[in-house]
């Protein structure tokens, strides 16, 4: 599970490595609450921050504009999300290409939702790489030099026949030349337990990094991760009964969920996290404050 990182002489040694993740912005203002967050949040000197790539590619442009806008103007290292929908392996490599020149080294490759949408079948596009592990090695073989980062699944992918099957795909995805996974999210570490224990019986490695999700408001998220296929424990929805028109209560109980989780994690060794930010800062700095994370050139609290 360790990434070994160089020390920066600020975070306490004990610190959790973190990364975040984005998603590109649709609108002027939404551009400008992205780059609050990120201003908010480079502080605490992220492994690297990711930006997702929508359906079928259809924030390709925003997807890239936002990367090349994180290289031009912070000191993040950003990783691109690429998935295979609706694209030929010409498109996809020209879009690979492009990122290696405006100097992107991480890509999280992906095979991505069904253009019709989730819980519909999947269909190769026919001049198309056909899984994610054809995505990392068409990647690979043409950048060695770019980190690609792949999906795992602690519940099991929605679409996989069983967990040997599942499990298969990611070895797929490794031999292939993954270098790390990041989970979908869970909120049960046991899932992700029993998950990484039956990975690493199978030989797998690699990073296996857990995803983490700030429930900001509880009711939109769980529509979302449970069409994803993430269970959602009753104990959790408890937590968040009577909060509907209490935004600040809410927020403060689910910095109190997440925070535990990840402390949880930490006790059983776990020590590299990524966070699904929903493009908001809050949340996310706080849970980072109570692990010791502090913005560069701050002192731990004693």
């Amino acid at each position: 599970m360790t990434e070994v990182t160089p020390s920066d002489g600020h975070r306490a040694p004990k610190s959790p490595n973190i990364s975040f993740e984005f998603f590109p912005p649709k609108t002027e203002e939404m551009e400008r609450s992205l780059w609050e967050t990120i201003t908010r949040l480079a502080p605490l000197a992220p492994n690297f921050v990711s930006v997702t790539y929508g359906a079928g590619g259809s924030t390709r442009e925003r997807t890239h504009s936002t990367i090349a806008r994180i290289l031009k103007e912070t000191a993040l290292t950003p990783a691109a999300h690429l998935t295979c929908v609706g694209a030929s392996r010409a498109d996809i490599d020209e879009v690979v290409a492009r990122y290696h020149a405006i100097g992107v080294r991480h890509i999280v490759a992906l095979r991505g939702d069904p253009a019709t949408g989730i819980g519909t079948s999947y269909v190769a596009h026919p001049d198309g790489y056909k899984t994610s592990a054809d995505l990392v090695a068409g990647i690979k073989k043409r950048y060695p030099d770019i980190e690609v980062s792949v999906s795992a699944y602690p519940e099991k992918h929605p679409e996989s026949a069983d967990f040997d099957a599942d499990i298969d795909m990611l070895k797929a995805k490794v031999d292939a030349g993954a270098d790390r996974a990041i989970t979908q999210v869970f909120f049960d570490n046991d899932l992700y337990l029993r998950y990484l224990d039956r990975v690493r019986k199978r030989g797998i490695d690699i990073p296996v990094v857990p995803g983490i999700m700030p429930m900001h408001n509880f009711k939109q998220a769980r529509s979302f991760v449970t069409r994803a296929g993430t269970t959602v424990p009753d104990w959790l929805a408890e937590k968040f009964e009577g909060l509907d028109d209490d935004p600040d209560t809410r927020k403060l109980v689910a910095a109190t969920v997440a925070a535990g989780q990840v402390q949880k994690l930490a006790k059983r060794g776990v020590d590299t996290f990524h966070f699904y930010t929903m493009n908001r800062a809050d949340l996310v700095f706080a849970i980072s404050h109570l692990l010791g994370i502090r913005p560069n050139g701050a002192q731990k609290a004693a």
